[in-house]
């Protein structure tokens, strides 16, 4: 083992000389390598250690004073004379400059500053290794690259990734799908020399390409990347190429900001090319490192055009597409690969490797840092010779260990690290992980025994997916541990454990953002202060505009960013998270999985039925079994070739649980599936507060045949649209309709709202509870139910009404105020849809009743009293074939998967996330809904459930609608789409429709069969047979005496039953 020692030369140059010299350099640039000299003969490198000198420097660089020009000048010269007299023992201290000074360079004290700034990166990235390029300049350079950027900076950057593509093509080409996307924006800068840069950048990366089948397409690459129009033929010179050889990351990094735009494009035949050119681009990666970087820009763009292509044939090549390119994110038939090696693991190698003394290990941790990370890069390289490590150690250890010992040190190093470029064993242990908990404990939920004797062992650092069948006790075992009901398990003040939950709490929902986190009781027994905690959400992505807006408006997304950004204030050693993506689109669902797999310290728990994320995130499953928790090591997949039953937890069907949904009544006038039964048109809405429209334009229509998914990103306005279609919210501008029949079934994207006031309750106590009065209790506390104060104004204005005296001789005309509306309502003689209503008048005796039309009333403001006898006439309906009993209401949820001793013996409170969606489900099920609607009915149920819901609507003569993230689920049930483009800062969110047209002319051509009903439940309980009535042919007779009774009606201008219509439907 190398000893370390310091070899200090004499007459080491204490803080006050540097001090005192450093201020004459900084007062005249010229005398740089003068104070160079001084500090590289008086202690080199071991001056950082003892004096302030590089903070100093630091902070006359960070200055903006103009006067001081001189001054910044002065210090830029100083690193660059250091860096040359000093050499590669300095690297480490001084390369951390490059990022500082690269600002500089448009320094507003005059070009000066900028000239010194701009030798002085260059002689600091020249010094550089091949590996130190990549590691240490690289992220510097690029950290730069963006907008906000001044022009002079922006162009000598792309002037230093120029040249490292130059000088280190095989490093730079690794991370080319960092670089890449940070040289497009600027190809058509403003700026001539930063557009000349850029392209000239490009051109350098792309020289390192080696794979044959793209070379000849790189300038069409690189000139479509420049100009749009040409995106379409480039994309038809890739689809005509036959790709034959290996394809690695420098290629992709070309190929795939080409191929976002095809999709960008919207068009059919370009689509279709651009998933052909993945498809095959794909089969030719040999390693899943290569294709890794671009599947969160491909995989959501080929799963969209999958979803909404229009052409069949089309939508089979992108379908195609998806399952090659999940199959190599999986690594299917992949060559095996190391994990990826980490900074810290290698210079924890190098410790092993260095006696450790107390007087130089601090001042060494800088240079082991730095070594280790270009050994980063050797590793990642799979270069394993002993002159390239030789060349990123040796020189930056000479000043901490004797001559003597370096080659054997760099050669020990060299050799331990072998084991990061090995394929481990996939049975190996993590013996060296620190041991959070190591517990024996049974557990029971309610009279149901969940675990018995079963031990539970969590390591620090590991991701473990907890896996079982439907009801198995997932969720109780998380909430147990967080609530400290668990025998054995570590107290608080030895672990802190953190339940992540994306439901906002209902009593604190009124707050804003920062509030409501800041009120949280354990940010309060932690004493966060609220500086601390504005950091963190910002650190998640929270603005200040938005850090101060209501939380109740937070979208899926955003919520589940705010309940882990809690879990960070309260310094989590064990983070318990229950469907952590839900609610989610893919962009949002790929930073939550980087939050955790950033996550080196932390342990994670994690429930899911999203297959993807437990085969991308988890170290280790955790599978219930038998009443036992039992540990295997690996992802999802290598799980399930040791259990292969477990499959079926991730298939989309159901063996074992059956949903039915209550078949919905007839409607008057509609005889057609595809006639509208709901519609929505030129509809806009804004949020209170908010500057902009969320949605804007939004005409749909829903018939009994619709199953319509409605897709787009987190925040684009998808629940906004449900919420305005079902009344939740109120339009600013445009109309929505619904036949007056209509009964919607309504489930919300946080589905739990619903229940959280009734926790107490049963399920079907509850449901008895919502309907007991035979209407919905829930929709009458709609925003278009509420009667506003200008509507209550307009409803006191009197009206002209005409009557006639009881003997019908006289007739009278009066201006009268309607008092109330007594909820009865019969058809217009001579209609079969118009409706009028009863009311009573004020200050006119209570038999005194009048039948108004829908338009008169609507006229006098009475809108949304007409809407809710519309809703009681059509929960009454409903009510007719299935009485509220506790037996009916047992059986209903049991159609929806419930069983009788959730639903009737156990109170909502002590349910798990996917009981309670159940309970939502069916008590928007009870009266027969003719449209039903979910927002993201996917969240909180395991693929069994899915199954069965898929199997339940497939088979519901009612309309459907569906907002959801599962492209799977979707696919399978529904082949109408809305697309919800996203709002930005200024642009409403946009809907467009899109869909099987076929299908949807099919849809318009299907008639409604009504069918006699043959047996109905009484109020008791009882099944009553209904005897079918035959038809009776009339005789002659008869029916020449209903002719003359039928002419005599109408000569009288009397009303007759079967003729004109019916007056029968009077409540």
């Amino acid at each position: 083992m190398a000893k370390v020692v310091i070899t200090e030369p004499a007459g080491k140059a204490t803080d006050e000389e540097v001090k005192t010299k450093l201020t004459a350099a900084l007062a005249n640039p010229d005398s740089a390598a003068e104070f160079a000299s001084f500090v590289a003969e008086n202690g080199g490198i071991f001056v950082f250690k003892e004096t302030s000198l590089l903070d100093e420097l630091t902070t006359v660089m960070q200055g903006t004073n103009k006067k001081k020009g001189v001054e910044r000048t002065a210090a830029c010269s100083i690193v660059n004379e250091m860096a040359k007299a000093m050499k590669a023992p300095a690297e480490p201290y001084l390369s951390s400059f490059i990022g500082v000074m690269l600002q500089l360079l448009a320094d507003k004290a005059g070009k000066a500053v900028g000239a010194a700034a701009e030798v002085a990166v260059t002689t600091l990235v020249d010094s550089l290794s091949n590996q130190g390029k990549k590691m240490i300049a690289l992220p510097q350079l690029l950290s730069v690259l963006v907008p906000e950027s001044k022009y002079q900076t922006t162009a000598f950057a792309f002037s230093l990734v120029t040249k490292i593509a130059k000088e280190a093509p095989e490093e730079l080409g690794s991370a080319s799908p960092e670089v890449v996307p940070c040289i497009g924006p600027f190809l058509n800068d403003a700026k001539a020399s930063v557009a000349q840069n850029a392209n000239a950048c490009i051109v350098a990366i792309c020289d390192s390409i080696d794979n044959t089948d793209v070379q000849p397409l790189v300038p069409a690459l690189i000139s479509a990347l420049k100009n749009h129009s040409e995106v379409e033929d480039c994309i038809f010179k890739l689809a005509s190429t036959t790709f034959v050889q290996q394809v690695e990351r420098t290629a992709l990094a070309i190929t795939v900001p080409l191929l976002k735009r095809g999709f960008q494009t919207r068009k059919t035949p370009v689509m279709r090319m651009c998933a052909r050119i993945i498809e095959n681009m794909a089969k030719l990666v040999e390693r899943k490192s290569d294709i890794e970087p671009f599947l969160p820009t491909l995989m959501p763009a080929l799963q969209r055009a999958a979803d909404e292509v229009s052409d069949p044939e089309a939508r089979g090549v992108c379908a195609s597409a998806v399952e090659v390119l999940d199959a190599r994110s999986k690594g299917v038939g992949m060559q095996p690969e190391p994990e990826s090696a980490e900074m810290e693991k290698i210079k924890a190698t190098l410790w092993t490797c260095i006696d450790k003394t107390d007087k130089v290990g601090d001042f060494f941790e800088r240079t082991a840092s730095f070594i280790s990370l270009c050994c980063v890069a050797l590793v990642d390289a799979k270069d394993m010779e002993v002159e390239a490590w030789k060349a990123n150690v040796s020189e930056y250890v000479e000043q901490f260990v004797e001559s003597g010992d370096i080659d054997a040190l760099v050669a020990e190093f060299a050799k331990k690290c072998e084991a990061f470029v090995q394929v481990k064993d996939e049975e190996e242990e993590e013996e060296d992980a620190e041991q959070l908990c190591d517990c024996k404990f049974s557990l029971a939920y309610g009279n149901k025994v969940l675990f018995n004797n079963t031990r539970m062992k969590l390591n620090r650092g590991l991701r473990y997916g907890l896996i079982g069948g439907n009801e198995s006790g997932k969720t109780t075992l998380m909430r147990s541990i967080a609530n400290g009901q668990v025998e054995g398990f570590p107290s608080p003040d030895e672990v802190r454990t953190v339940f992540v939950e994306a439901d906002i709490l209902g009593e604190l929902s009124h707050l804003n953002i920062i509030d409501y986190v800041y009120q949280d009781e354990k940010i309060q027994a932690y004493n966060i202060p609220r500086e601390e905690i504005e950091n963190v959400l910002a650190s998640v992505g929270f603005t200040n505009i938005m850090i101060s807006g209501g939380v109740s408006h937070l979208s899926g997304g955003w919520r589940m960013k705010l309940a882990l950004a809690r879990a960070m204030l309260q310094k989590a050693d064990i983070l318990l998270m229950d469907e952590p993506t839900n609610h989610l689109d893919v962009v949002n669902v790929k930073w939550v999985e980087s939050y955790l797999m950033g996550l080196k310290n932390v342990t994670a728990i994690i429930v899911s039925h999203d297959s993807g994320l437990l085969e991308r995130v988890c170290s280790n499953i955790i599978h219930i079994d038998a009443l036992k928790l039992k540990q295997y090591k690996g992802n999802l997949s290598e799980f399930v070739k040791k259990v292969p039953a477990a499959k079926s937890f991730f298939e989309l069907k159901s063996t074992k649980i059956h949903f039915s949904f209550p078949q919905p009544g007839i409607l008057e006038g509609i005889t057609s599936k595809g006639k509208a039964i709901m519609k929505m048109d030129g509809v806009e809405f804004t949020y209170p507060g908010v500057h902009r429209p969320q949605v804007s334009g939004v005409t749909i229509r829903i018939a009994l045949a619709s199953r319509v998914a409605c897709i787009g990103p987190n925040g684009a306005g998808k629940s906004t649209i449900i919420k305005l279609l079902t009344g939740e919210l109120v339009p600013d501008v445009g109309t929505v309709w619904k036949h007056p029949n209509c009964r919607v079934a309504y489930v919300a994207q946080h589905a739990f709202h619903h229940i959280e006031n009734h926790l107490e309750l049963t399920p079907n106590q509850y449901i008895q509870w919502r309907y007991q009065y035979g209407d919905d209790k829930e929709a009458l506390v709609k925003s278009s139910m509420v009667v506003t104060d200008d509507e209550l104004k307009a409803m006191k204005q009197p009206i002209q009404y005409t009557w006639k005296s009881e003997d019908g001789l006289k007739t009278f005309t009066d201006k009268l105020v309607i008092k109330d509306m007594l909820g009865s309502r019969r058809t217009v003689k001579g209609t079969k849809a118009d409706y009028e209503y009863e009311v009573s008048f004020e200050n006119k005796p209570t038999q005194f009743t009048a039948w108004l039309p829908t338009e008169k009333l609507e006229g006098a403001g009475w809108n949304k009293h007409l809407k809710a006898v519309d809703e009681k006439v059509a929960a009454r309906a409903a009510a007719y074939e299935t009485p509220l009993t506790s037996s009916n209401v047992e059986k209903h949820l049991e159609n929806t998967g419930l069983d009788k001793e959730y639903g009737t013996h156990t109170r909502i409170g002590a349910l798990s996330g996917g009981q309670k969606v159940k309970v939502v489900l069916a008590a928007a099920m009870w009266n027969h809904p003719h449209i039903v609607i979910l927002d993201e009915p996917t969240n909180y149920l395991d693929r069994e459930s899915l199954g069965a819901l898929a199997e339940a609507i497939q088979g519901f003569d009612g309309g459907v609608v569906l907002i959801s993230h599962n492209s799977e689920f979707t696919k399978a049930v529904c082949p109408e789409t809305w697309v919800m483009s996203p709002a930005t800062e200024t642009e409403p969110g946009k809907l467009d429709v899109q869909g099987d047209a076929d299908w949807m002319k099919e849809a318009l051509k299907e008639k409604i069969e009504v069918k006699q009903i043959d047996e109905m439940i009484d109020g008791f309980g009882n099944t009553v047979k209904i005897k079918p009535q035959k038809k009776k042919t009339m005789s002659r007779a008869e029916k020449k005496k209903l002719e003359r009774k039928r002419a005599a009606q109408k000569r009288n201008g009397e009303y007759f039953v079967g003729i004109n219509g019916s007056d029968d439907e009077d409540f």
